[in-house]
């Protein structure tokens, strides 16, 4: 309610204010238009009066006149003590608070009814994003003293309203169910419970809709048009159902592709990124990968900010479509500096020595990410990312910053655990992979296990020269008891150490050489196999070698701990030097292969081959240098290293001097997780065998197939498998379930 009292119009000489009892009169005066000496008029005390009731702290505001003084009478609107919510679950009270603030309803605000109504929008708002239409939302106003009040909000969420049905209308071309695997949202499904899948949200549908659009249009459907959409609830608020009507078109092929524009690329090398051809189906997914593509390779060139535009020519008549991408490189721009910022412990050097862009050189796309994923290949940051800024007053330069965040690169570790093939485990290591910051790595560790004890210290520089070629020490003791692993009944106490280099070729391609030096002592008792005895008979017990090593390894893996892009194929060589006590050979081959399916899926495929031979008067290749297959890492299903060749008088096996092992492995998506890179369940085949080098029979390869997962947690990695043999033999020890916890993978 609102009063003017009618008065000539006067000059100000004092203005008071009544009323007030927690609102300042000073505020009143900030928000009042009139002031002293001015005139007022009826006019100006209906402005005066309006602009009060603007600020939304009075429920009544009226003006008098006593004399030459204007009075300002206000009843002020009560304050909100406290707001309180009864019966939500689903949202915390929390961010029904944060959402009401949003909308200007908090504690200590000014009560305004009209808002209240606006509060209970809102918060249907909020649960009808949940699905929960069925919401009822009731609140209660308390006057307290001092003119305040309380707010009761009382929720009942009701239930979830799920998605009874989507009905599809004017799909010819493709069954319901193929478009409908596309979607997020699904009807009643038997995990639809677990994954919300089936609770409607608009932000889903729009997303579906534009899937289904794109599942079209890279079919040729260049014409695909979704007419409508409509959403349906049931009278309960229960059920709902969708309704989309769509028109297909017809299939459009690729009559012809050109390039125009400024092309400052020869054509003939920018043809190479072309991946629509004349004569196929028109694909709109294609087509963006093409223009994505042409972007990049001009961003090579320092045309960072180039544009490639899509231009489709639609003929009606003959059902084709004539693509133009054309180019609009920009200027040239070239890298005026390269900053690191984060890097308080590592040296700049160290991050500035993986750069694969340099400054002032032209800018490129793809050494910028080159030198991206160098610096988290470190391991030295948790996070890694890059920024490239253009330089304020010019159009032709820009910054590079990389922002980074360290990590804790040193560790002192103990651990316990326990595997199949080796029993429980106690380990202490001692490792720092970024020494004062230099890059450099040093270690020291104790392993002990039923099958091993190991010593070792080492040190590695991967820098040791400016071109990257590393060079590391290592040392150790180990002791090893045969028996515990599955193997024959002998022991072997051992101490050595190496020196390696690594030589990098090219991005992908690195070269190892190495030279070390190993004292062993080969221990036999009455129940070592005759096997055994004969090679301690023939060869003595006691060996000093020199060994010289080297491999060579194309990488291209996005992660070396489980990755799933990219492949790996190495070589490796290690010989003992001719002369010393013992004189033989190794040679290895590896090949791996990840192959993306989809988003979630991938194919895994492993090959690997081992042989190892003696020469000069060593009579076999020694025992503890022979190869073994069977458990986690070669062929699951079957017991570690039981395989291949076994002593006559014994039984226990020997091991061979050749290894073949496969494995196809089909990663799946982890339930109710994404974008998880610790944790792998994936479905697998394995087959493999070791043999005598004159033995070989592809027939005697052993299969298994199964289940396995791997979680790389905090205490270490944790390996599970549940494999079933399919040809295993009368004497082959098989194992249904495997496992190892804290020991490596």
């Amino acid at each position: 309610m609102t009063r003017v009292w009618a008065f000539e119009p006067f000059v100000i000489k004092d203005i008071r204010v009544d009323g007030l009892q927690r609102i300042a009169a000073g505020t009143v005066f900030t928000y009042l238009p009139a002031k002293v000496g001015d005139r007022i008029d009826n006019a100006a005390a209906a402005d005066a009066i309006r602009a009060l009731f603007k600020t939304g702290f009075f429920k009544d505001v009226s003006l008098e006149r006593q004399g030459d003084v204007l009075v300002v009478k206000v009843v002020e609107r009560p304050a909100i003590a406290e707001i309180n919510f009864t019966g939500n679950k689903d949202i915390e009270t929390k961010e029904l608070k944060k959402s009401l603030k949003d909308v200007g309803f908090s504690e200590g605000q000014a009560f305004d009814r009209a808002l209240l109504d606006k509060v209970e929008q809102e918060l249907q708002r909020q649960y009808f994003s949940q699905g929960k239409y069925a919401v009822k939302i009731k609140t209660t106003v308390t006057p307290l003293e001092r003119n305040r009040v309380s707010i009761a909000i009382d929720v009942s969420e009701g239930k979830v309203a799920r998605i009874k049905r989507i009905n599809l209308v004017g799909n010819h071309a493709f069954k319901d169910d193929e478009l409908l695997d596309t979607f997020q949202l699904t009807g009643p499904r038997m995990f639809s419970f677990f994954s919300s899948s089936d609770q409607y949200s608009k932000q889903k549908l729009s997303a579906d809709l534009e899937t289904l659009r794109s599942y079209y249009q890279d079919r040729g459907y260049i014409n695909f048009n979704i007419d409508s959409t409509q959403v349906a609830i049931s009278p309960d608020k229960k059920d709902i159902y969708i309704t989309i009507n769509i028109t297909e078109g017809d299939v459009y092929t690729v009559k012809e592709v050109k390039l125009a524009g400024d092309l400052v690329v020869k054509p003939d090398e920018l043809a190479k990124f072309i991946t629509v051809q004349p004569g196929e189906t028109f694909s709109r997914k294609q087509a963006t990968e093409t223009s994505t593509k042409l972007s990049e390779r001009l961003g090579n060139d320092g045309y960072a900010f180039a544009n490639v535009n899509t231009i489709p020519e639609i003929d009606k008549d003959s059902k084709q479509v004539a693509l133009t991408f054309f180019i609009d490189p920009g200027k040239r721009v070239y890298v005026r500096r390269i900053n690191t910022i984060g890097n308080i412990k590592t040296r700049d050097e160290v991050l500035r020595r993986e750069m694969r862009q340099l400054e002032g050189a032209w800018f490129s796309t793809e050494k910028v990410n080159r030198s991206r994923t160098r610096l988290q290949r470190l391991g030295f940051f948790d996070e890694v990312n890059v920024e490239t800024p253009a330089v304020p007053g010019t159009t032709d330069q820009v910054d590079v910053n990389y922002s980074v965040t360290e990590r804790s690169s040193g560790t002192l570790s103990l651990g316990l655990g326990y595997s199949q093939g080796q029993g429980f485990l106690f380990n202490t290591s001692v490792t720092q992979d970024n020494f004062l910051g230099t890059g450099n790595r040093v270690n020291a560790s104790f392993n002990n296990s039923q099958v091993n004890t190991v010593y070792s210290v080492g040190y590695t520089n991967p820098y040791y020269t400016l071109d990257g070629v590393s060079r590391g020490f290592s040392g150790y003791y180990r002791t090893t008891d045969a028996a515990e692993a599955n193997v024959a009944n002998y022991t072997t106490d051992a101490f050595g150490g190496n020196v390696n280099y690594g030589i990098p070729i090219s991005e992908d391609d690195t070269v190892h050489a190495g030279v070390g030096y190993e004292n062993t002592e080969l221990n036999i008792s009455s129940a070592s196999p005759v096997e055994i005895t004969d090679f301690v008979s023939q060869n003595g017990s006691q060996y000093n070698n020199v060994s010289l090593s080297t491999s060579w390894a194309h990488d291209t893996r996005n992660r070396a701990v489980l990755p799933d892009r990219g492949n790996l194929t190495s070589l490796s060589a290690e010989t003992s030097v001719p002369g010393l006590d013992l004189e033989f050979y190794k040679l290895g081959a590896r090949h791996q292969r990840y192959f993306p399916l989809s988003e979630q899926l991938t194919l895994a495929l492993n090959g690997e081959v081992g042989y190892g031979a003696s020469f000069g008067d060593t009579t076999d290749l020694p025992p503890f240098e022979k190869y073994y297959a069977g458990g986690a890492n070669s062929v699951r299903g079957y017991q570690d290293n039981t395989l291949g060749p076994i002593s006559v008088a014994t039984g226990d096996p020997l091991g061979g001097n050749l290894r073949v092992v496969g494995n196809m492995e089909l990663y799946l998506p982890v339930p109710f997780m994404k974008d998880v890179k610790s944790f792998r369940i994936s479905a697998f085949v394995d087959a493999g065998n070791v043999y005598e080098e004159s033995d070989f029979d592809a027939g005697d390869l052993r299969m298994s197939a199964g289940l396995s997962a791997i979680w790389i947690s905090p205490i270490g990695p944790l390996s599970f498998s549940l494999a079933k043999p399919f040809n295993d033999q009368p004497g082959d020890e098989t194992q249904l379930f495997q496992f190892s916890i804290g020991t490596g993978i």
